[in-house]
């Protein structure tokens, strides 16, 4: 889902580049490069998605995000939970269809971030790397899907074929096979995604469909591992709309062979929240803020790491819970990232992340 963790980059980006912010990151959407006029995009909901293209950069937008997570169980049977995100800071826009800047000039039309993580036996393993765009270091390709900064990568054949996913930090490392089940399904208005009631937004959509296998190695300790995965793909240029707080976000796998994803918005005087269910059996259902529940029921470190989510017209009431541990990605800008167990109506695993909680 979305990042708040980007503000604190734009902020420094700006600084370096003596860019005003004052206006705020929701009202950067349409303000055109100083030098070229290029103006930066914003979807809206008559905007619609397009494969394979959308797997791939968006230039002209500010913000975007390719992200994994994973249920997983090793070959004893113990659960093993994995994260993977890159993100894409714009600095100057450029329309999709214009060459990209030659690097021998050294140009720098965006700024990349990378996060890992592994959650194991009570311990989670995170990891931060931070690239400059342009140069080689860090990009993205549609076809074939490339998406790499440094040695992590996430790439695929041509055509048909599962994808593969390496990571190697400090002292722990994953190299996965992920085989694709089902399309893409679009979240929102047709991909759309609202954000707030007033219309901010972003486009939005998730593999829900992953089988995963493969190795996890933590400290001298290699893993073999199989189970589910999740893949979201966002894009946007605006986000936050002053006044909200931070966001809570699940995407769940229910033993039913249903999926739900769910997220709230806090912001003073309630919440805004959005999600989609997806059925075992027929097409996938954009829920509105009346359709969706969502009630935190105990915390740690101020994040609440047990919850409610309720969809009446469905028959779901679960409750959602994370395992035993501390769960936050000690970044740039901290949040919690941890997999979750569900239980109540339906039976399940999936994955939980929380922003704008503690200090």
């Amino acid at each position: 889902m979305m990042r708040s963790l980007w503000l604190v980059l734009l902020f420094t980006l700006a600084a370096c580049s003596g860019s005003r912010e004052e206006a705020g990151f929701a009202d950067l959407a349409g303000v055109a490069d100083s030098e070229t006029g290029v103006p930066f995009l914003q979807p809206g909901p008559g905007d619609r998605l397009s494969f394979p293209a959308d797997f791939g950069p968006h230039p002209q937008h500010r913000i975007e995000w390719w992200y994994l997570t994973a249920n997983l169980k090793t070959v004893e049977g113990d659960r093993l939970g994995l994260q993977w995100t890159q993100f894409r800071q714009a600095i100057k826009p450029r329309p999709a269809d214009a060459p990209a800047p030659d690097p021998d000039d050294w140009p720098l039309e965006a700024a990349w971030m990378a996060h890992a993580a592994a959650s194991f036996d009570g311990r989670h393993y995170f990891a931060e790397k931070l690239a400059r765009g342009n140069v080689g270091q860090a990009g993205a390709n549609a076809e074939p899907l490339a998406i790499w900064l440094d040695d992590w990568q996430l790439s695929a054949p041509s055509g048909s074929g599962p994808w593969r996913l390496q990571v190697s930090a400090d002292d722990w490392s994953y190299d996965l096979s992920l085989s694709i089940n089902g399309g893409p399904v679009a979240h929102g208005d047709q991909g759309f995604s609202a954000k707030s009631a007033s219309g901010e937004g972003s486009m939005y959509f998730s593999l829900v469909d992953l089988q995963i296998d493969g190795t996890v190695t933590l400290g001298d300790k290699t893993l073999q591992v199989s189970g589910k995965g999740w893949f979201d793909r966002e894009w946007s240029s605006q986000f936050l709309k002053a006044g909200q707080q931070g966001w809570d976000w699940f995407a769940l796998h229910l033993d039913s062979g249903d999926k739900l994803m769910a997220f709230q918005l806090r912001e003073d005087g309630g919440a805004f929240r959005s999600g989609t269910w997806i059925p075992a059996q027929g097409d996938p259902v954009a829920l509105t803020p009346d359709q969706l529940r969502m009630t935190p029921l105990s915390g740690q470190d101020n994040y609440p790491r047990q919850w409610q989510l309720e969809v009446p017209g469905y028959g779901v009431r679960l409750e959602v819970s994370a395992p035993a541990g501390d769960y936050r990605n000690t970044g740039l800008y901290p949040y919690w990232e941890s997999p979750v167990t569900v239980s109540g109506s339906h039976s399940g695993v999936g994955y939980m992340e929380l922003t704008g909680y503690g200090d």
